[in-house]
């Protein structure tokens, strides 16, 4: 098969320097999925307005966590150790990694792989469960070109949509936690919080989002491969905006599980393979803020998968199987679930669910179209603010 099989690695993305932090929220609003809008043309220079009312806030989160994500470095780093282990495991393929909305983006790793020739394609989403918001819409981005005509229409290929109940991925979560435990005093009398991203409570219920019941099975099979004594639960985190998302919502578990007395707590990112702005900078500042805060003594986390040996080797073993079962096609997947609106994976203060965003999309215009009024006359909201001072 030679250097002609590859696979590629789909995430969301994230800016990598400060300078990157307009541009990647532009992007990301940019796309009609995250936010509907009544008139198209408003959606380009609505992202633009909604990244420079962010920019601020957004870098100094990042700023918190060193100046950028370390997403893509991390990305890559199991993109090179999973092509090494494909080669020890006789299976020579081409890894590429490609993201959502921020270098390198998935078109660029399509332009890569057709000038190395690929002729066959798995493709891996790096989230273990399968949300119509999150690989969902990577997919059907791919789903989008792949009809267009492009490079990938030309070629062969499969997907893995999910890999959450895989015996690698829970070995490799069990040794992380293992690891962490038994480096505190006690580690009997630590509580273990599982967080995951949440969605909005309209996609699971409205959409057949698979999600939680994913979350809640992975969950289950940690807990009982790691079989410890411990008491455990399961919160959701990086909720955004007045809509309902899935609960319990992590920022309240926290003070609850305090006032009944835990003092010992760890923190297990259940959604997340890589280190990024929701473990760095929301769990490991935020939370643990939080957490000292409503009296908990000693707050820990268990850090990502990042390369954990036995999880790279059990994204190689998918690969394999992949390959010698029947292909799982991109039209399949995708025509699985309907077609939402991603959220975003940063905080912020519209709600998304179906009626909120219509509204949204009105009031944003409105804000827009007054905006553009100010700019042009020299007379509007903003300015008077500035009177104000």
């Amino acid at each position: 098969m030679g250097q002609q099989l590859g696979v590629l690695l789909l995430n969301l993305g994230g800016p990598e320097k400060l300078e990157d932090v307009r541009p990647f929220l532009y992007n990301l609003f940019a796309d009609p999925e995250i936010i509907r809008l009544p008139f198209p043309w408003l959606q380009k220079p609505l992202a633009w307005l909604i990244a420079a009312m962010r920019h601020r806030r957004s870098c100094e989160n990042y700023r918190r966590i060193g100046g950028g994500s370390p997403l893509r470095r991390i990305t890559e780093q199991q993109a090179q150790a999973l092509e090494q282990q494909l080669h020890q495991m006789g299976c020579p393929a081409r890894v590429y990694v490609g993201m959502r909305y921020w270098h390198p983006f998935t078109e660029e790793a399509l332009a890569a792989m057709e000038q190395d020739g690929i002729k066959k394609l798995v493709i891996l989403p790096l989230y273990p469960h399968y949300s119509i918001s999150t690989s969902g819409s990577s997919l059907r981005l791919l789903e989008r070109l792949r009809q267009a005509g492009t490079y990938l229409s030309q070629i062969e290929h499969t997907v893995i949509p999910y890999w959450y109940q895989r015996r690698g991925y829970i070995e490799a979560m069990v040794d992380l936690i293992r690891q962490t435990l038994d480096a505190l005093p006690a580690p009997e009398h630590v509580h273990l919080l599982f967080s995951a991203h949440g969605v909005p409570r309209s996609y699971v219920d409205q959409e057949g989002d698979p999600y939680q019941t994913q979350i809640e099975k992975s969950v289950e099979l940690i807990v009982q491969a790691l079989n410890r004594p411990n008491d455990y639960t399961l919160a959701y985190q990086s909720r955004v905006g007045p809509v309902e998302w899935l609960k319990p919502y992590t920022e309240d578990v926290i003070p609850a599980l305090a006032a009944q007395g835990v003092r010992d707590l760890l923190v297990i990112p259940i959604s997340f393979v890589s280190e990024h702005i929701e473990t760095l900078q929301e769990i490991d500042q935020e939370y643990r803020e939080l957490a000292h805060h409503s009296g908990i003594i000693n707050f820990h986390r268990v850090p990502a998968l990042n390369t954990h040996p036995r999880f790279i080797q059990d994204l190689a073993e998918a690969v394999i199987e992949a390959i010698a079962a029947p292909p799982v096609l991109l039209n399949q997947v995708i025509n699985v679930q309907k077609p939402v609106k991603i959220y975003p994976q940063e905080r912020w203060e519209w709600g998304l669910t179906p009626t909120a965003e219509v509204w949204n999309g009105r009031l944003a215009m409105l804000g827009f179209l007054a905006l553009l009024v100010e700019w042009i006359t020299g007379w509007g909201p903003l300015h008077l603010v500035g009177l104000m001072r």
